[in-house]
């Protein structure tokens, strides 16, 4: 009986899986593919590597990066609570508007293409950058090697993440600028650059790029309105 009991409050003593080593098993597997895609983004952009090279690095870090954002949708929202339509609406409407829905749909709309832009690298760079730098802010601010080479980097991408996200939308923009002038090259992809400005459309709307997005596009209507208005006024509606 003693020996049962005893087995009995052992069985009961027993501490369930911890909540926080689950998070942080998440948090160390988004770092570490957010951390290989910066390293492989920097080598697609790095001009003395060899363009084989480049091209397998360029799309390695936009496979990484949608791995990493469709990881990170997993676990916020996991699956669809049933596969009917009604669940699979409600489910898609709280993802399609985050940040993660729409970085893996960037990456998926060029790793598919032959078209090669490394100009679209930058709002991957960016969006890498941010997340090691937190990740590390976060986990390592106690660690020697991290305080001694690190830490000062660190706290410029988190003092600077304004200037990253006005960065990485005129970067986008851009590159629904270069779709449309890739039209007029042997390149050129219809159904590519009609969805990248698709997506362009909801990155506008989208509260998590809304703000970066209007204020890109309104400056871009500051610059070019005055032309329109002199030389095509026809186009000014």
């Amino acid at each position: 009986m003693l020996g049962s009991t005893g087995r009995t409050s052992g069985a009961s003593t027993a501490h369930p899986p911890n909540s926080m080593s689950l998070r942080w098993d998440q948090q160390t597997i988004q770092f570490s593919l957010n951390a290989w895609v910066f390293v492989v983004a920097v080598l697609a952009i790095f001009p003395l590597v060899p363009k084989n090279l480049s091209i397998r690095a360029y799309r390695l870090s936009l496979i990484g990066t949608a791995c990493s954002s469709l990881y990170s949708l997993y676990s916020t929202y996991g699956k669809p609570r049933a596969w009917n339509m009604q669940a699979l609406q409600v489910w898609f409407q709280s993802v399609v508007v985050t940040k993660d829905f729409i970085y893996s749909i960037y990456c998926l709309t060029f790793v598919s293409s032959h078209l090669c832009l490394k100009f679209a690298l930058i709002p991957i760079l960016g969006w890498a950058l941010e997340h090691v730098a937190k990740f590390l802010r976060r986990n390592f601010s106690r660690s020697t090697l991290y305080r001694k080479y690190l830490e000062e980097a660190c706290v410029w991408v988190d003092s600077n993440a304004t200037t990253l996200g006005i960065l990485s939308s005129q970067a986008e923009i851009g590159v629904g600028f270069l779709l449309i002038f890739s039209l007029f090259s042997w390149q050129r992809n219809i159904i590519q650059t009609f969805m990248y400005w698709q997506l362009l459309k909801l990155m506008y709307r989208a509260p998590a790029t809304a703000g970066y997005h209007q204020s890109a596009w309104s400056k871009i209507g500051q610059t070019v309105n005055p032309f329109i208005q002199r030389y095509v006024p026809f186009l000014n509606f």
